[in-house]
């Protein structure tokens, strides 16, 4: 992994204002074969909105996101999903994770992974959630860093190819952050 590459958190502003960046990124990453909701080819128009839509989201609480960054552009993101319902306030849902293809094979989604993962036991959150595709190269990161596999549905959501592929969940126990003073 470079040692350039930043990660930050990314509110509703910096969200809107690289927009560009991260539709560029969601491109990448649908048109690479990731299953991440959308089918290929996905056109950058579509991409851009589905970027700013998230910015509401980003700024109620409901979604935290973070980027990694370098040269000016966006090289991957993550974002936790916190649910509104008073008695699921302990967990969140780790959702699109991404990593350009040209940045992918050096640690970057490690990296980002672990930290939602910091980020989410300093908010006091205890467990996580994903579902991720069967087979996927996305399988052998959250298995190497310590998440469990408790199942597979199949057929559950189509690839960017349009073809059914099932869907594994995973979840992990995180012990929260000692309050700082």
């Amino acid at each position: 992994m470079t040692t350039d590459v930043i990660v930050t958190h990314v509110d509703a502003d910096e969200l809107h204002a690289r927009v560009e960046q991260l539709a560029d990124l969601l491109v990448d990453t649908v048109d690479g074969g990731a299953s991440i909701g959308f089918l290929a080819p996905l056109d950058r128009a579509e991409a851009r909105a589905w970027w700013k839509e998230r910015a509401t989201g980003v700024a109620a609480g409901q979604l935290a996101v973070w980027a990694a960054h370098a040269g000016g552009r966006v090289l991957g993101t993550v974002t936790l999903a916190f649910p509104d319902k008073p008695n699921s306030r302990h967990r969140a849902e780790l959702v699109k994770l991404m990593v350009h293809r040209d940045a992918r094979g050096r640690g970057l989604g490690r990296r980002l992974l672990t930290t939602a993962e910091e980020a989410a036991a300093t908010a006091g959150i205890t467990l996580l959630h994903l579902d991720t595709e069967t087979d996927s190269p996305a399988e052998r990161l959250y298995d190497a860093a310590g998440w469990t596999r408790i199942g597979a549905i199949p057929d559950y959501a189509a690839a960017p190819d349009g073809v059914l592929r099932p869907t594994s969940i995973y979840f992990k126990k995180l012990i929260p952050a000692a309050p700082t003073r």
